[in-house]
């Protein structure tokens, strides 16, 4: 039996997962599958894992939402600051559209992660400025206000004290530095209250992996704002994208239905 249930797929740089999504919950409809990415991640290599994803899910026949670790305006991809350079200037939605014969949607990784956030998590029902953050290989980040997404933030590549923030605050430098929670969360603070003077939030929202975690280190952080764990966690890119793709969907629907011109 097909369903029309759009599918998330969260491309990340050791990970690509994907399964169909139930918008009524914000949760995976089925169990999630996941394949490694390819040392050369370039974007023919990662639209045939696309394809093969997506032939494990026959029955679902959905648009499709594709997380991407860049900027992404129009279904073009204009950076590339932690995958393969060959993703700069590709037309994604275009790219992926063709190889899997579906209608897909390419939307930033973190983008994603907020829409996830703020629709079914932490951010529900929150108004004013909500900042999701998610704190992996770098930082990224997601601007909503009352709800609404703002992309393309980028604020992992801040300037902070001279360096790019997410090579001294990201949850890989941690490791990379094998920091203790506790210096971690000197760079953390700093990164957090630059955000602060910046843009005067009325929540953070921190995602990523390490979230999990949060206890260990989200208490260290003194703050004017209030700053809360995501609650879809690993989970928010793939159910983000594909309500992003959902939502595309709809907007396109309603595109076709306007009429030309008025009698």
């Amino acid at each position: 039996m097909s369903s029309s249930q759009p599918f998330g797929i969260d491309f990340g740089g050791t990970g690509i997962k994907g399964a169909p999504v139930d918008l009524s919950r914000g949760d995976f409809a089925n169990e999630r599958v996941r394949f490694k990415t390819p040392h050369k991640s370039t974007p023919r290599a990662i639209a045939d894992i696309f394809v093969e994803l997506l032939a494990a899910f026959p029955a679902c026949t959905g648009p499709v939402g594709v997380t991407v670790p860049g900027v992404v305006r129009h279904g073009v991809v204009h950076t590339a600051a932690n995958i393969d350079r060959a993703w700069i200037g590709t037309d994604a939605d275009a790219l992926f559209t063709a190889a899997t014969g579906r209608d897909v949607h390419v939307v930033n990784d973190a983008d994603a992660a907020g829409l996830a956030e703020v629709r079914y998590g932490a951010a529900r029902g929150r108004r004013g400025l909500v900042i999701v953050t998610t704190l992996g290989t770098g930082i990224g980040s997601a601007f909503l206000y009352d709800g609404v997404l703002i992309p393309n933030s980028e604020l992992g590549h801040l300037e902070i004290d001279g360096h790019d923030a997410e090579t001294r605050a990201s949850n890989r430098a941690r490791e990379k530095d094998n920091l203790s929670w506790h210096e971690w969360a000197k760079r953390l603070q700093r990164y957090y209250r630059t955000l602060e003077q910046l843009f005067s939030p009325d929540l953070f929202v921190v995602g990523g992996g390490v979230s999990k975690q949060s206890a260990q280190f989200l208490p260290l952080l003194d703050l004017d704002t209030e700053i809360v764990p995501a609650t879809l966690r690993n989970n928010a890119g793939a159910v983000g994208a594909a309500l992003y793709a959902a939502e595309a969907e709809m907007v396109r629907g309603t595109d076709r239905g306007l009429p030309t011109s008025s009698p």
